[in-house]
């Protein structure tokens, strides 16, 4: 039963990625990156307000801290994958953000002056394999002479700024509830995204993008990172961080359901060495990926 909280996590963030992908067709993606975090907030609202006013003297001395982590983990990150749908797949959304750990890892070094072990660069270089290859179809050469295509590339540069997030978070180690840090961010990230709303063109919310928008808002934003802070409570950080590997393949299985999306031989491959690397670089580092709380 307690492993129902971390899988129920993977499952929802897996379907959000899903969830990216359809949207694009139907809003503009300034639009639902500002009505996720819209209704989001008014889901916490009556949860967490309270508790925010009552420690705001607590809170005061970092908002500048929290608006620039809201600006980095729910504007830019989250964007930036809603501005990738129409030029990539879901399975490559899930696959390039599985990056994010060893990209935080070696962002570490300078921000944490943490040093790498020998298993974070074979991983590194494992997974920068695979990511080459499945980015290519194969033919590195090609990637060389066409480079990667612009979904792919908005959603390395998410990846980094999601990575940088993370690390920042361990750097500031804000003395916060979980909870009130969300919140506030939440509040600033609405802020932040209403330039976008307002030059986006589809900001209608209709039958077809209104349930896109309350999944990004509740079960995405609100549920999922319930479960996984409940994970970590009852199962440990180490046990609750092995379950993220598995949203790639969640988020595949899902894809190749709802949108048809075909898996070349060559994405199996360049898959399984990204995870792999991955797995390999954190052997080391469990612990800290606890820290990363998604998208």
């Amino acid at each position: 039963m307690i492993y129902l909280f971390p899988l129920l996590t993977v499952s929802i963030w897996a379907g959000n990625a899903i969830v990216n992908k359809l949207s694009y067709s139907v809003i503009d993606p300034g639009a639902i990156a500002f009505y996720r975090w819209f209704f989001a907030m008014l889901a916490l609202t009556p949860f967490v307000l309270k508790s925010v006013i009552q420690n705001w003297a607590s809170i005061k001395p970092y908002l500048s801290k929290l608006a620039f982590l809201a600006l980095l983990g729910m504007v830019l990150n989250q964007s930036l994958g809603y501005f990738a749908a129409p030029t990539t797949t879901a399975t490559n959304m899930a696959l390039i953000m599985s990056l994010v750990p060893l990209m935080s890892m070696f962002l570490s070094v300078p921000i944490l002056k943490q040093r790498l072990s020998p298993l974070a660069m074979i991983g590194a270089v494992l997974s920068l394999g695979g990511l080459v290859l499945m980015l290519s179809h194969g033919d590195p050469s090609r990637l060389l002479a066409q480079g990667i295509n612009q979904g792919d590339g908005l959603l390395l540069l998410a990846a980094f700024v999601y990575a940088l997030y993370c690390v920042l978070i361990k750097r500031w180690d804000m003395p916060l509830s979980n909870w009130q840090s969300v919140y506030v961010q939440g509040v600033f990230a609405v802020l932040f995204l209403l330039p976008m709303l307002f030059t986006s063109q589809r900001v209608a919310v209709t039958g077809e993008s209104l349930p896109l928008i309350l999944f990004a808002a509740i079960p995405a934003s609100v549920i999922a990172p319930w479960c996984w802070m409940k994970g970590i409570q009852m199962l440990g950080a180490d046990k609750t961080a092995m379950f993220m590997n598995l949203m790639p393949v969640m988020t595949a299985i899902i894809a190749s359901m709802m949108l048809n999306e075909q898996l070349e031989p060559i994405h199996l491959i360049g898959g399984s060495m990204v995870l792999c690397g991955v797995a390999v670089a954190q052997i080391k580092f469990r612990t800290r990926r606890s820290k990363l709380v998604a998208a």
